[in-house]
């Protein structure tokens, strides 16, 4: 049983790191759209956006579920370019019996520097794969930011070309 369930989760683990990883498309697709001007912490706000490379390790978890469609893995992420950092976090996956279709979710918690400002910010991940088509949405977290990334808003994409994985991150900060 402990095999079959750990063949299971390593079945999950394999859709999900498909899905991110073969389909190059899988986070170009990811809505990008500036937080509402109302949702803002109150006083001058600044639009960005920052763009750069990172390292991704994903390493599947044990899963006391009985479900073998079912995945854990941890997530280890090293950031490069206008934001340098790392982040730490879960992922749970769901494989189907159709190819190409899967979903996950997963938070990651990032610290490092962005923009010249310290601090850090919690990333929530929603991706589907209906039949091979992708859809992936990545934001952060309202209230999240700590130091000086506190009242942090915004939507990140990932985007993949030739196995190397790229970000592009729209966000609002409050005036420093």
């Amino acid at each position: 049983m402990k095999n079959e369930l750990r063949a299971g989760v390593g079945r999950a683990a394999a859709v999900v790191i498909v899905c991110i990883c073969l389909y190059p498309g899988f986070g170009a697709r990811a809505q990008s759209q500036a937080p509402a001007s109302g949702d803002a912490p109150k006083g001058k706000v600044i639009t960005m956006q920052a763009k750069g490379t990172f390292d991704v390790k994903l390493v599947p978890q044990e899963d006391k579920s009985a479900d073998p469609t079912l995945g854990r893995m941890s997530i280890d992420k090293q950031f490069h370019g206008d934001l340098e950092g790392t982040s730490k976090g879960q992922m749970l996956s769901a494989g189907t019996e159709v190819k190409g279709s899967a979903g996950y979710v997963a938070i990651e918690r990032v610290t490092g520097t962005l923009a010249g400002r310290s601090g850090s910010f919690t990333l929530q991940h929603s991706g589907t794969m209906d039949r091979g088509a992708p859809q992936l949405t990545i934001t952060v977290v309202p209230d999240s930011g700590t130091g000086q990334l506190t009242g942090i808003t915004g939507r990140l994409m990932i985007k993949i070309t030739e196995g190397k994985h790229f970000y592009e991150f729209e966000y609002t900060l409050p005036a420093a």
